[in-house]
């Protein structure tokens, strides 16, 4: 079980020239016409149950056009400075690494969506604006569409640029059995990324 921001797929993955942080603000991630999910708390509840994040985990997963999970991977955050380039290429990383790329396709037809689970409370923050534009380059590049962004916090999770959110499941809750399901099993990564511990050093 395994579960953008760019004018070309072959955009480098090198260090871009100029040195300002990549970060959205909710205003422009709202007016990105980002598509909204038809159950966000099934989502979150099917992403905490399987990954069991604690603060500093973030959780990629690719849905079908159905929100069915097709694929999904967690990793720790190692504190960084919050520059959406350099999520970017973590983002990315995970991806190729749990399903293939669909940029064969003319329209996508999955959607990738990321779930953050930090301190704090759900506000928005820079180091969510990093993630955001990270997580809408790094779609581009797997040829992906651009899906929610939720925080995890102790507080809840919230859906940020729609105003959605819950209680439970939080940071701090226990994770919920999962539901049987027919379909294929997720391809699901493990808890960590050597990408991004390296590029946080």
């Amino acid at each position: 079980m395994t579960f953008g921001f760019a004018s070309s797929s072959t955009a480098s993955l090198s260090p871009p020239a100029a040195s300002a942080n990549r970060v959205l603000e909710p205003a422009e991630w709202a007016a990105a016409g980002i598509p909204l999910l038809r159950n966000p708390r099934e989502v979150v509840a099917g992403l905490h149950a399987r990954h069991h994040p604690k603060p500093a985990t973030a959780i990629v997963a690719v849905l079908d056009p159905e929100e069915r999970l097709r694929a999904s991977a967690s990793f720790a955050a190692r504190p960084a400075p919050a520059d959406g380039w350099m999520l970017r290429n973590v983002l990315l990383s995970q991806l190729r690494r749990v399903i293939p790329h669909d940029l064969r396709r003319r329209t996508p037809i999955r959607t990738a969506v990321l779930l953050y689970c930090r301190e704090g409370d759900g506000r928005w923050t820079e180091e969510d604006g990093a993630w955001m534009w990270g997580l809408r380059d790094a779609c581009t590049l797997h040829g992906l569409r651009c899906g929610a962004y939720i925080t995890l916090t102790a507080e809840g999770w919230r859906v940020l640029g729609e105003g959605r959110g819950g209680r439970r499941p939080n940071a701090r809750s226990v994770p919920e059995p999962l539901a049987l399901s027919t379909a294929p099993p997720p391809r699901v990564g493990g808890a960590s990324s050597e990408v991004l511990r390296a590029t946080a050093r």
